[in-house]
């Protein structure tokens, strides 16, 4: 990882991530337009990226969907869209050079012996720590976790303000690759954001409990921190975050210019009316002259959607 170079690229490198779970919902288009315009604004480059490496959560064809969905809305991404699922050997190599620093270790435990002995942190159980020095006898590896301390890892975020965590208290070590044998989330996300150079990354405030891994984790792979921004989720009217799990309606692709400035009224802007029927280049230009993350509202899972897309 540490000895491998970005390409050569201008100041701000953003992106937009989505899991091909299902169809670009109002939530995700929100991400989207809020990452555009936060790269646009700063005459940065934004790429897109496909993280589909759970093949049983994804959905067929939802890849390709949210990529036709994203044209018709007039996104233009900079470069060639990567796919998690074909990046095993990247991934391989950074979970080689933590583990040869001592970084990390495999982990026997099943989901039911954690769960028996471990307090409850801010993203599920606290790992006990059982085989941080080896696996005791009869124990196969089934997991690799990354070691931990007590140290707090601060940042501030744009949209959040001030955040920090004490990993080893409210998370513990965690799961760099997983008992099914896919490599997890954190460390996926991490080496990819490295390796494109990514300088700033704008998305939903449900992450934000993932960012002191994150960043914990490009310490110890001596590589650069993105500056971050976590914008408020969208809610359905029973305050749940709008996700395939909650039914959420995918986003039309017609009448593309009234959804767009409902998501810029979600993000704190003010488009006026006529901009719904006006191009989308013009529409775009507009919400790019505009754009101020400081006028982002900061409630986190708290701003409820009425919905656009059954009307």
């Amino acid at each position: 990882m540490k000895d491998q170079q970005a390409l050569i690229s201008p100041h701000y490198i953003g992106r937009f991530a989505p899991s091909p779970t299902g169809p670009l919902h109002f939530g995700s288009l929100v991400a989207a337009t809020a990452s555009y315009l936060d790269a646009r604004a700063h005459n940065g480059r934004w790429l897109v990226r496909m993280e589909d490496l759970d093949k049983l959560r994804e959905v067929a064809g939802a890849a390709q969907d949210i990529i036709d969905t994203l044209v018709s809305f007039g996104f233009q991404w900079d470069a060639e869209i990567i796919y998690q699922s074909q990046r095993d050997d990247i991934y391989r190599q950074a979970l080689e050079q933590l583990t040869s620093q001592q970084l990390a270790y495999p982990c026997g435990c099943s989901r039911k012996e954690i769960n028996s002995a471990a307090q409850m942190g801010i993203d599920g159980p606290v790992y006990p720590g059982f085989c941080r020095d080896g696996l005791t006898e009869g124990k196969q590896p089934r997991s690799w976790r990354l070691l931990v301390n007590n140290e707090s890892i601060n940042f501030e975020d744009r949209v959040q303000g001030k955040h920090s965590q004490i990993l080893g208290r409210q998370v513990g070590d965690f799961v760099l690759k997983r008992a099914d044998g896919l490599f997890a989330y954190q460390l996926a996300v991490v080496a990819d954001d490295a390796l494109q150079g990514v300088t700033h990354i704008v998305r939903g405030a449900d992450l934000l409990d993932s960012t002191p891994r994150q960043i914990f984790l490009q310490q110890q792979l001596a590589v650069n921190s993105p500056e971050y921004a976590h914008i408020p989720v969208a809610t359905n009217l029973h305050g749940e975050k709008l996700s395939k799990q909650t039914r959420a309606q995918p986003v039309k692709h017609r009448d593309s210019g009234a959804v767009l400035c409902r998501v810029l009224s979600f993000l704190g802007m003010q488009p006026p009316a006529e901009l719904a029927n006006v191009p989308l280049d013009t529409l775009w230009d507009w919400a790019i002259q505009h754009w101020q993350v400081q006028m982002v509202p900061k409630m986190r899972r708290q701003v409820t959607l009425i919905p656009a897309e059954n009307e």
